[in-house]
């Protein structure tokens, strides 16, 4: 009974020593309280500031929204922090830390692609390879940019399809961004027949393409003969074209070989099909010629035996 008693006595005492220190550390508590609730409300006001100044500065709506989200983060974390001394819990501040550090290093090992995907929407978003509405090619796919995101960016293709593409994929390939230059060249692989005369050949080409819709005026029509083909010699027509969106480069090459293909019928100049020949002296498996196999093969005449010649 006397044992029960005295464990009685210790935990009265040691609820009271708790009830002393919490009367104690009560002020610091609400200011702690305070100040917790003067942090956030500041963060979103330094959220909403960076924001607009950021807009301002840079025009880059996603950097500024994302070092917005910094500042807020960071706001709160510092009055955190700040409340946590005023209640004396200065280890507990370093153990956040420590244990912040621990858990990011943990993230980052197991969310690898993830980490890749929004550092490289970060860079993206820095440098400015494209924009908004601008036709680009990315990742092997031909489209406009419909959304930028930190994780992925969304592509509209030509045929309608919105393709949400990593943008680690994006950032370490090769980005055409048809938008930002207004010009664009065509090029036009023509064979034509080894019998046609060459110089006549690039005269007609010049001449056919120079009221060529959509063509460059200030840029003159360029034929190079690049190579003696199996059965053409073949030559690269490059015309420079004032718009570089698709559908205009699709029509004026539709339009292109249109004018090419009338001007060689109206000047008589062919472009040859494949050519291919076939030797019938040439040796066959054996050793034996097609030709002589040829004459081998052929049936005796009328009233002649099998193999002998007919008298």
């Amino acid at each position: 009974m006397g044992g029960m008693r005295e464990l009685i006595d210790k935990l009265i005492i040691k609820l009271w020593g708790w009830l002393e220190a919490f009367i104690v550390m009560l002020p610091n508590l609400v200011l702690a309280l305070l100040v917790v609730a003067a942090a956030v409300q500041l963060s979103r006001w330094l959220e909403r500031l960076v924001a607009e100044l950021l807009r301002r500065l840079t025009g880059n709506q996603p950097i500024s929204l994302l070092m917005a989200r910094v500042a807020r983060l960071a706001g709160m974390l510092l009055g955190l922090f700040f409340a946590l001394t005023l209640l004396k819990l200065e280890k507990t501040v370093t153990s956040l830390l420590a244990g912040v550090g621990v858990v990011g290093l943990a993230l980052g090992f197991a969310f690898q692609d993830i980490a890749a995907n929004f550092m490289s929407g970060i860079m993206m978003a820095l440098n400015r390879p494209f924009d908004v509405g601008d036709l680009v090619e990315v990742a092997g796919r031909v489209g406009r940019i419909r959304t930028l995101a930190f994780r992925a960016t969304e592509l509209e293709t030509l045929d309608g399809l919105a393709i949400s593409i990593p943008n680690k994929e994006i950032f370490q390939g090769a980005i055409v961004n048809y938008t930002q230059t207004p010009q664009r060249r065509l090029e036009l692989t023509v064979g034509t027949a080894y019998c046609d005369d060459l110089p006549k050949v690039r005269r007609v080409v010049v001449e056919a393409l120079a009221e060529l819709p959509l063509r460059l005026r200030g840029r003159p029509v360029e034929v190079f003969f690049e190579e003696f083909g199996d059965s053409s010699i073949n030559s690269r027509v490059c015309v420079w074209l004032e718009r570089s969106d698709q559908h205009s480069y699709r029509t004026a090459r539709s339009e292109a070989m249109i004018a090419i293909k009338a001007a060689f019928d109206r000047e008589g100049i062919t472009i040859p099909f494949p050519i291919r020949t076939l030797d019938f002296g040439a040796a066959v498996v054996g050793g034996v010629r097609l030709d002589a196999l040829h004459q081998g093969t052929e049936k005796p005449g009328p009233g002649s035996t099998s193999g002998e010649p007919s008298s």
